[in-house]
């Protein structure tokens, strides 16, 4: 509407009331194709991103030798969280089975979706985090995924700290009790949530508060949205946000402070 508006206006102004018709028509047409264009090129986007998530996590899931049963299924897990329909869980299958595999270039993967993100960093964030997801489903973090989740944040320009708060985060919120399913101790599960949290163990509970505020809020779906994560990625962001709940409960739970 708005071209065929501007078409109708440049009209007017070259040739008249003859011209304005014409110049309406010019912008309709050219309002048409572009959003043909748009959302071809939507679509496109949408299968590499699904191509570079689900290839990468592949490379990721076999770094250690073997792919176990709970990293498939937390693969079809993030499946439904992302709303992939059934051409896209093939899609996303294919390229799973591709990243598997001991030619698969790895960082031309990452490269293609920092292309397709286009920089945006709540995507890039959230990408990371399905990448972690799908290593810790075994309950631990082995040095050969810790190593490629450094190299693939390092092409994303992101760090080893990332890195690090991720998987704290997610092992801070897994499980309850003396020992939970992980088999990560109480007292480790502790110490992660305050690097997940990115506070001292010693900080007082205003401190932890404070920190705790500030990342919620910076990974509150839509905060997210406003500043580009696409609609499919939003049960990522939120649980993102239930996991940084889970850190800072245990935290408030061991130090005694509402």
């Amino acid at each position: 509407m708005l071209l065929m508006f501007i078409g109708a206006i440049i009209g007017l102004v070259a040739g008249g009331p003859a011209g304005l018709l014409v110049g309406g028509f010019i912008g309709y047409v050219a309002g048409k194709a572009l959003r043909q264009f748009v959302v071809g090129g939507l679509r496109v986007a949408q299968a590499e991103l699904i191509d570079s998530v689900f290839a990468v996590m592949g490379a990721l899931c076999k770094v250690d030798s073997v792919v176990t049963r709970d990293e498939i299924n937390t693969v079809e897990q993030i499946f439904g969280m992302l709303r992939l329909n059934d051409e896209q869980r093939r899609q996303a299958k294919a390229a799973f089975t591709k990243g598997k595999q001991p030619d698969f270039d790895l960082d031309a993967a990452v490269d293609r979706f920092a292309a397709v993100s286009r920089g945006r960093a709540p995507l890039i964030q959230l990408f990371l985090q399905l990448q972690c997801m799908a290593v810790a489903a075994d309950g631990q973090f082995h040095p050969a995924e810790h190593a490629m989740l450094v190299r693939i944040a390092g092409r994303l320009g992101l760090g080893e700290r990332d890195v690090a708060q991720l998987e704290s985060l997610l092992r801070a919120a897994t499980g309850q009790g003396a020992r939970d399913r992980t088999g990560v101790p109480p007292q480790d599960r502790l110490s992660d949530a305050y690097v997940a949290l990115g506070v001292d163990p010693d900080a007082t509970p205003a401190e932890i508060k404070r920190a705790y505020r500030k990342l919620i809020s910076q990974n509150h779906p839509d905060k997210l949205a406003s500043r580009g994560l696409p609609e499919s990625m939003r049960a990522v962001a939120e649980e993102r946000s239930r996991e940084i709940n889970a850190a800072y409960d245990l935290i408030k739970s061991a130090r005694g402070f509402v």
